[in-house]
């Protein structure tokens, strides 16, 4: 595990990684923020290759059944093609000279793309086989501590973060203007990318049966600043209210923004969104699916605690579905809403018929 927080660690100051499949050594960089190709061609004794996800090349008009695929770079492809193979929102016009000799990735290629999505990078990397004649020189780098080297199957299953080790830091009594007993609890997850907050509210003992559960997925611009483009903050300070008004309950605040892209893709979809693309498809254009959160993490902090049966705020059935499957029971569903503005509207369609999300009631102007 330690391997892999200071690769995370690595790639996010713009530096190389070594991942071992155990039958070859990969270098691998981010492409966001990257040293140019021909200085990893030089320290890998290879050209390197572009990774890039399914989701990604679908939105270029490419079906893939892979999870990635590597795309070979000739000695003429230039930043600026680099720069429109991975997000460019212009992907349908590719050139398909440009996308000649893909193939799918193997696991060392899938576990450099992890690693940049844990990284809340652009999930695009670039991959070059250490040659022979570079092997030895690799070997020392590593021996001496100037590059780290990581197991590929390690990499790849890094997005999973790690189950059962969230640790829980510190508490505090925070009273709230809707909720004045409540009190905090702050979860550190092992890589220390990411804290995540328990909001109790009111007495868990005293709370007969399931227990009313928020999970509320981190939003910067909406929930501290209250923008119009989302319904975020609006979602936020109802489920406290809602919590209160149900007896006490639980509100989880989960660092995952923008379903887990981080603040600065979900910054890059908007710019896509007011070019025309809705939030499903800005996000595939970046490389990522319809969703990214994983909310493992919120089972382990509703395990710590001692909370397993819930009702549940919410309009995602996929935080009912992945609740369940962690163990936790959700005896019923409780929509939550907030207002459906000019600005917002597109955002909440576009959950509602891309993702499934139970957005009807609202969209018809019967919701709060």
């Amino acid at each position: 595990m330690y391997h892999i927080e200071r690769a995370i660690f690595d790639i996010r100051r713009g530096l190389p990684v070594v991942i071992n499949t155990g039958e070859q050594r990969l270098l691998v960089q981010a492409l966001e923020g990257s040293v140019s190709v021909s200085s990893l061609t030089r320290l890998a004794g290879s050209r390197p290759s572009l990774v890039l996800t399914r989701h990604r090349l679908e939105a270029m008009g490419m079906s893939l059944k892979a999870d990635a695929a590597c795309l070979p770079l000739t000695e003429h492809i230039s930043e600026r093609d680099l720069h429109h193979l991975a997000v460019s929102d212009e992907a349908s016009k590719t050139s398909p000279s440009l996308l000649s000799g893909l193939k799918p990735a193997g696991v060392g290629e899938r576990g450099a793309v992890a690693l940049m999505r844990r990284a809340l990078l652009i999930p695009a990397a670039l991959c070059a086989e250490v040659s022979a004649a570079s092997a030895d020189h690799i070997a020392q780098q590593l021996s001496k501590g100037e590059l780290l080297e990581v197991n590929a199957r390690d990499a790849e299953k890094c997005l999973a973060g790690a189950p059962g080790m969230l640790k829980r830091v510190s508490e505090a009594r925070i009273p709230l203007e809707e909720a004045p007993e409540s009190r905090f609890v702050l979860f550190r997850e092992p890589d220390g990318l990411r804290e995540h907050v328990a909001v109790v509210i009111g007495d868990l003992d005293a709370i007969p049966g399931a227990v009313p559960l928020r999970m509320h997925s981190a939003c910067l611009t909406g929930d501290l600043f209250g923008s119009l483009r989302c319904d975020c903050g609006e979602q936020l300070r109802n489920a406290v209210a809602d919590i209160q008004a149900m007896g006490g309950g639980v509100l989880l605040y989960l660092a995952q923004e923008g379903r887990g892209i981080g603040l600065a893709n979900k910054l890059r979809a908007y710019t896509l969104q007011d070019g025309g693309l809705d939030t499903v498809d800005a996000d595939q254009v970046l490389g990522f699916g319809e969703d990214e959160r994983k909310y493992a993490v919120a089972v382990d902090m509703l395990n710590a605690l001692e909370v397993d049966k819930v009702q549940l705020l919410t309009n995602n059935p996929l935080k009912m579905a992945a609740l369940r499957e962690g163990g936790i029971e959700v005896v019923s569903r409780q929509a939550l809403y907030g207002s459906v503005t000019d600005q917002n509207h597109r955002y909440l369609s576009a959950k509602a018929s891309r993702a499934g999300h139970f957005l009807d009631e609202v969209l018809e102007g019967r919701g709060r």
